[in-house]
């Protein structure tokens, strides 16, 4: 698996919820399991099935061979709820402790819990004990195990006082000044299922968030839809409209198409519905919108034309993830074509369903998609304006008659404020460009085109030599020099261009 890692080219690996947690009763009634973990009964301990010999030197020794192969790990933590549920749930712990002090309850009914996480509790972080047992365990694992980071489920329920969401919340402040925690990588999930749980971009700073505009928007270009335009070329531009306050960076963004909770790359461009019907409740579970498409035929298909679109597909999507300002995130099995067969909530499939098949990375459209996964992210390395460490607005300019940052239509003519307005118009042409150390200007020039016909896309001036870096209609095709001005991009294709003003 690491070599796999390092060959893709990643650096950091996320993991789901290492922290014991307790199986659903509702579950296991209905000869289900919890896979994914987010039920936690105590924040110190490890999960026993992940261990071989119940010995936490597992984990000790997990985290030495990533960093070894230069790799960081981040843990999803649930310091939301526990397992104890509702009112109605087992006493295990905390509850029989000091119910009043680690939950949030109804003031006028304390019997019930405040339902913020729609769990059946919210852990209540305005109480000093429950916060200091909080920052105890995160230090535990940052000092015992050398962790890199974490990823916060519901991370607004962590910034929750008695009158609502605060980033100035006691967690948030002393995360911050921590002389431990502040300086490891700290992402949050920005909603809960609470009132104004919807809290995109108002994390304080310090910490990334998980971006869902990007993963919609994102989406609903490539699928086609009409009036995307605008919306992507904001996603792409790192979401300054909704990151760029209290001086925060564009990797504040944390942009992804798909995440464990959802539906997987190659299911997103094969069902146009969820099927979650396995998981026992009516396929009522899981979210309803997920701005995909078959594109033909619901699920698998003999089809060849069908099969080639959803090829072409995953590839642009992937394209775009790895070429837009932000923090790029993917989801494990994505570069070759895991399926979940259109479950999109596959919390409770400890089977086939949701387990990541590494037969999928052996076969000709799996080795196709990890080398173009994998080249896709050399790029991003090898070019330092696809990772711009601050906000461009197109008021710089680098070189003779370019901007940081530009936005062109198929005709190499700027949008203008009616061509954005226009809910018609979908190809879309962006150029960045900044100086590098030696003074030369790398400009680098993305052209997309989610249209289904193949497209003539005529480049901005000036005209400087330009060599063709990537083509998600051709993931293996050599990179290769442009002869004139113009270049047909094809159809539900993306293209990467590379050009250099010295002076």
């Amino acid at each position: 698996m690491i070599n796999h890692l390092r060959r893709l080219g990643v650096t950091a690996v996320e993991v789901l919820p290492i922290h014991a947690f307790v199986q659903d009763r509702h579950l296991l009634e209905q000869s289900l399991r919890n896979y994914w973990g987010y039920n936690t009964l105590n924040f110190f301990s490890i999960e026993p099935r992940y261990l071989s010999d119940s010995s936490v030197d597992d984990m000790r020794i997990a985290v030495r061979r990533l960093h070894a192969a230069g790799l960081e790990l981040i843990l999803d933590v649930v310091y939301n709820h526990t397992a104890e549920g509702n009112e109605f749930g087992p006493t295990l712990s905390f509850r029989g402790l000091d119910n009043a002090s680690y939950y949030r309850l109804v003031p006028d009914n304390p019997r019930h819990y405040i339902n913020d996480t729609g769990t059946g509790n919210t852990l209540n972080l305005s109480h000093p004990r429950v916060l200091q047992m909080v920052m105890d365990s995160l230090r535990y694992w940052v000092t015992g195990f050398h962790v890199d980071g974490f990823r916060f489920d519901l991370g607004t329920i962590l910034g929750r006082e008695g009158h609502g969401f605060d980033t100035a919340s006691g967690f948030f402040d002393a995360i911050r000044q921590d002389p431990i925690l502040s300086r490891v990588k700290l992402i949050s999930e920005p909603w809960d299922p609470g009132p104004g749980g919807y809290q995109l971009g108002n994390q304080p700073p310090g910490f990334a968030e998980w971006n869902d505009r990007f993963r919609d928007g994102i989406r609903r270009f490539w699928r086609g839809d009409e009036g995307q335009r605008s919306d992507f070329a904001a996603r792409l531009a790192g979401s300054s409209d909704i990151f760029e306050h209290r001086r925060r960076r564009p990797w504040a963004s944390v942009n992804y198409v798909a995440s464990h909770d959802g539906f997987t790359l190659r299911d997103i461009v094969s069902y146009a519905e969820r099927h979650n019907e396995a998981n026992g409740e009516d396929n009522n579970d899981g979210h309803a919108d997920n701005y995909s498409a078959n594109w033909g035929d619901e699920g698998p298909t003999t089809d060849p034309a069908i099969n080639a679109t959803r090829l072409r597909l995953q590839c642009a999507l992937l394209a775009t993830v790895f070429l837009a300002q932000g923090t790029p995130m993917l989801l494990a099995g994505d570069e070759f074509g895991r399926t979940q067969n259109g479950n999109n909530n596959a919390y409770c499939q400890d089977n086939e369903t949701s387990w990541v098949d590494w037969r999928l990375a052996e076969s000709d459209e799996g080795r196709l998609l990890t080398d173009f996964a994998a080249r896709v992210i050399a790029l991003r390395h090898r070019h330092s304006v696809l990772r711009c460490t601050s906000f461009m607005h197109g008021r710089e300019k680098p070189a003779p008659d370019v901007l940081d940052i530009a936005w062109f239509d198929e005709q190499g003519q700027v949008i203008s404020p009616d061509a954005w307005n226009n809910p018609h118009e979908r190809t879309l042409v962006l150029r960045r460009a900044a100086a590098d150390a030696d003074g030369k200007v790398p400009i680098l020039t993305c052209l997309f085109n989610p249209t289904p016909e193949d497209r003539a896309f005529k480049l901005p001036p000036p005209r400087l030599a330009t060599r063709l870096l990537l083509d998600s209609a051709d993931p293996a095709g050599p990179e290769r020099d442009i002869v004139g001005d113009s270049l047909s991009v094809q159809a539900r294709s993306v293209v990467l261009l590379r050009s250099v003003y010295r002076p």
